[in-house]
């Protein structure tokens, strides 16, 4: 098992079982156990319950299980723009797909957050934010997907990952299945535990982002993408596209 998952281990167990008893679970037809207590979600079930969340809100889950099938994936997303503009936040899954190589290659205008966090000049920062507003869609990675509330989270830790989530008015945001997190818990406890060991920490913030943008009036029409994006997509990397992203070269510029 990987530290992270020996992490993962941990923390459910300290979060389900108090004090060394069982958690009990919630009577046939009542409520949920008392103390905010949701039943367990099984391991190979929490994928399955984030696409059924984030489906209820209006989002969309794909799954890419190779770099054509990515690609595929981000046409169609990026079709109905005329002329598909993208800030791509920086992330370590990003960065292993060499995704701002690839969408050059396809004719995707990129603005991409600077390299160098600690360089970075106010101009340079401007510029970034400028783009985001401009841009018909930012793709970003995650630090965890919640699959109690179909909800994706970024931290500030990762560059340019909050803005590009919320000003375009279409956010897609890629993950692998290790990242997804049972419960709300949890998310906190790696959170806390992340400030609390030698690891990055998470930043100054934190963003929950569970479905597209909704906002209403006093006459109760609802509104979607007035105060963030109107279309979320989630894309699960699967393991066979990493392999192949690390097996094959950008494509040149």
């Amino acid at each position: 098992m990987s530290s992270r998952g020996e992490m993962l281990d941990r923390i459910r167990k300290a979060l389900k079982h108090p004090s060394g008893r069982s958690a009990q679970p919630p009577p046939a037809g009542g409520d949920p156990p008392a103390g905010g207590v949701m039943p367990p979600i099984a391991p190979d079930e929490l994928l399955p319950k984030f696409e059924l969340e984030l489906g209820k809100v209006g989002g969309l889950t794909y799954r890419a299980a190779s770099l054509d099938g990515l690609e595929s994936i981000l046409r169609k997303i990026l079709e109905s723009a005329p002329a598909p503009s993208v800030v791509l936040s920086r992330n370590p899954l990003l960065n292993q797909l060499r995704l701002e190589a690839r969408l050059r290659e396809w004719g995707v205008s990129i603005a991409a957050w600077p390299d160098g966090e600690d360089q970075l000049k106010p101009e340079d920062r401007a510029a970034y934010r400028e783009a985001c507003f401009a841009a018909s869609a930012g793709i970003t990675g995650v630090d965890f997907v919640l699959a109690e509330t179909g909800s994706l989270v970024l931290t500030s830790r990762t560059e340019g990952s909050q803005l590009a989530s919320l000003a375009p008015p279409v956010h897609i945001a890629l993950f692998r299945e290790n990242q997804v997190i049972e419960s709300l818990d949890e998310v906190l406890e790696m959170l806390r535990l992340s400030r609390d060991t030698d690891q990055p920490t998470p930043g100054r913030s934190v963003v929950f982002v569970t479905g597209p943008s909704r906002t209403a009036d006093i006459e109760q029409i609802l509104i979607r993408g007035v105060h963030g994006p109107g279309e979320v997509h989630a894309i699960l990397v699967e393991e066979p596209c990493l392999a192949s992203a690390a097996g094959r070269s950008a494509p040149s510029r």
